[in-house]
């Protein structure tokens, strides 16, 4: 079994000395999570799932889309309170507070973020779920306050969705620990601000805008005029081969040269940097590395994909068999009831 990955049916599990084990968006999956922490050998113990050697880290967004919402987020908060686990937030989680947060500026209370329907779709599940458990919700809340926008250990590196070493350096420097404060918040949703700068590209990650003022229709049938890119090519010639997005770019602008312009908007996480896990990204597929020191952990559980794990101890480069998943299918175990005491 060393060096290939344990998928569902293995029977046992490699017992490591020590080390940690990074975990993908789960979306309200609960109960996949509840299979994927079992199958990393935790198990629950008063109403914590512990393990005896290792420690998870959660790379983001529990929250929003999936069916156990609220299971999902006490099983997470739970390992962490307890010391078991770690996060760092993910847009949907600042997505959750800045929707919830009223600023006292201007005439009234207004939202820091705007509820129109885009917003309200994105987060619709969430507060259906919590509709009759608000306290628990303004817990929650809280909690994401309190959450890091990266962490950096001694040979690897997590953040949502994008390693920017000198915004992550400025920020680092206001903040040491890595978490926003209530002021660093509301300056985060004005565009041109650092604070904006921070949040847009650790939690959303690098982007350009599609030229000549055209735009793609996503899977879910929203409209954008920017797509997602990738910040690990050292030279790469045409829009088609930045694309880090699940939605393709029309033919024409997949071949098309990248300006000079835009080439200077791109970032470059270099070979010579620590590993660094990412979720966010809705990949499809087998569980890999996205370079020898890249790899996303997001596998699109809540669409029917993978929830991922890599379980990283002392190596200095990512190893493709210490991907560890379940599938996730129609009428899966989602539909059942959650094994955990709320």
């Amino acid at each position: 079994m060393d060096g290939l990955p344990i998928r569902e049916g293995d029977v046992g599990l490699q017992q490591d000395s020590s080390g940690f084990d990074l975990i993908g968006d789960v979306h309200g999956c609960a109960n996949t999570l509840v299979r994927l922490l079992k199958k990393l050998g935790y198990r629950q113990c008063d109403g914590v799932f512990r393990h005896p050697q290792r420690k998870a880290i959660f790379l983001g967004d529990i929250v929003d889309r999936g069916p156990r919402i609220r299971e999902a987020l006490h099983i997470v908060k739970n390992m962490v309170d307890a010391g078991e686990a770690r996060m760092v937030m993910g847009n949907h989680e600042y997505n959750a507070i800045c929707y919830c947060t009223h600023t006292d500026k201007g005439p009234g209370k207004q939202p820091l973020r705007e509820h129109n329907a885009r917003h309200e779709r994105m987060i619709r599940e969430t507060l259906a779920q919590f509709a009759l458990y608000q306290h628990e919700w303004d817990t929650f809340l809280q909690w994401f306050m309190t959450l890091p926008l990266f962490i950096e250990e001694t040979h690897f590196r997590v953040v949502h969705a994008c390693w920017d070493e000198a915004l992550i350096r400025r920020f680092a420097e206001r903040c040491p620990n890595g978490v926003m404060d209530h002021e660093f918040l509301l300056r985060s949703v004005t565009p041109g601000s650092f604070e904006f700068d921070v949040a847009e590209r650790l939690m959303r990650g690098t982007d350009l805008r599609l030229p000549d003022g055209r735009f793609i229709s996503s899977r879910d049938g929203v409209h954008r005029r920017f797509f997602r890119t990738s910040y690990w090519l050292d030279n790469p010639q045409t829009y088609g081969e930045v694309l880090f997005q699940p939605d393709p770019l029309p033919e024409d602008i997949a071949v098309m040269p990248i300006s000079s312009h835009d080439r200077a908007r791109l970032l470059y996480y270099g070979a010579e940097h620590p590993p660094l896990f990412i979720g966010h990204y809705w990949r499809e597929g087998h569980p890999a590395p996205l370079t020898n020191n890249i790899a996303c952990l997001d596998y699109s559980a809540v669409k029917y994909g993978k929830l991922v794990a890599y379980r990283m101890d002392t190596e200095h480069r990512i190893h493709p068999g210490k991907f560890v998943w379940v599938d996730v299918k129609p009428n899966d175990t989602e539909l059942q009831e959650v094994p955990i005491s709320l």
